[in-house]
C-alpha cells in the first residue's frame, strides 16, 4: 500500500519561506555580479550550512560554534530578503556587497568543515545496575543428637576372704618379754621398722608361736 502525504500547514509554510528566501539570495548574487550557474549556487550554499549548523546545535546545544554559523547563515538569509525588498538599488549594488558576496564561498566552506569535523560528545555511559543477590534459602540445619556418654564399667564389689584363725597365744615370761623389747628397739634403731616374727624366730632360734606372741605384745 502506498502512503499518502499529509499536507500539514507548517511543512507548506517551510516550503514557501524556503523558496523566498531561495529566489531573494538568487536575485541579489545576480545583482552582485554572480551570474548564470553561480547565482543558483549561492542560495544553496547558504541553506546548506543553515541546516549543518541547526543539526549540530541539536546534537551539541553547548556548542557555541554551531550557534555562530547557524546566526552567520541566518544573517546572509535575512539580508537578502530585506535587501531584494526595494531598500536596495539592484542595478548598482555598493562595492562592500560585491566584496561579501564573493568572499562568501570560502566562508561558507569554513563554517562546513569546521561544522562537519567538529567533537561529538559521546553518550554518557548508562550506570550498570547493581547485581541483586540471590535470596539464600532457609536451610533448617538438623543437629545430630550427640551419643550418650559411656558410663565406665561397674567395679565389682570386694569379696571379703575369711580372715585365718589368729595362733592362739602362747604366755611369755615377763623377763623374756623385756629382753625382747630391747632386741626389737634395736632392731628400730639399726632399720627403721619394727620387728617381725620371723626374724624373731630365725635370729633368736624361738619356736613360732612363741616369737608369734611375742610380736603381738610388741607391736
Amino acid at each position: 500500500m502506498f502512503r499518502t502525504l499529509r499536507l500539514d500547514a507548517v511543512l507548506i509554510q517551510a516550503v514557501i519561506a524556503g523558496a523566498l528566501s531561495f529566489a531573494h539570495l538568487h536575485d541579489l548574487a545576480a545583482a552582485a555580479g554572480q551570474d548564470g550557474w553561480k547565482a543558483w549556487a549561492y542560495p544553496v550554499s547558504v541553506d546548506l550550512l543553515l541546516v549543518a549548523a541547526w543539526r549540530r546545535m541539536r546534537t551539541d546545544t553547548g556548542n557555541r560554534d554551531a550557534w555562530l554559523w547557524f546566526a552567520i547563515a541566518l544573517i546572509a538569509s535575512l539580508g537578502a530578503n530585506v535587501a531584494t525588498a526595494g531598500l536596495l538599488d539592484m542595478s548598482h549594488v555598493p562595492d562592500w556587497l560585491r566584496i561579501l558576496v564573493a568572499g562568501w564561498p570560502a566562508l561558507a566552506f569554513l563554517g562546513g568543515t569546521l561544522l562537519a569535523h567538529a567533537h561529538t560528545p559521546a553518550p554518557a555511559p548508562m550506570p550498570e545496575p547493581e547485581p541483586v543477590p540471590d535470596p539464600v534459602p532457609d536451610l533448617a540445619v538438623e543437629r545430630v543428637p550427640e551419643p550418650a556418654p559411656e558410663l565406665p564399667p561397674a567395679e565389682p564389689a570386694p569379696v571379703e576372704t575369711p580372715r585365718e584363725p589368729a595362733p592362739p597365744a602362747v604366755p611369755v615370761p615377763p623377763a623374756l618379754l623385756d629382753h625382747a623389747r630391747k632386741i626389737a628397739d634395736a632392731h628400730r634403731a639399726q632399720t627403721g621398722t619394727s620387728i617381725d616374727a620371723e626374724t624373731l624366730r630365725t635370729r633368736h632360734g624361738m619356736p613360732a608361736a612363741l616369737a608369734d606372741s611375742i610380736a603381738l605384745q610388741l607391736a
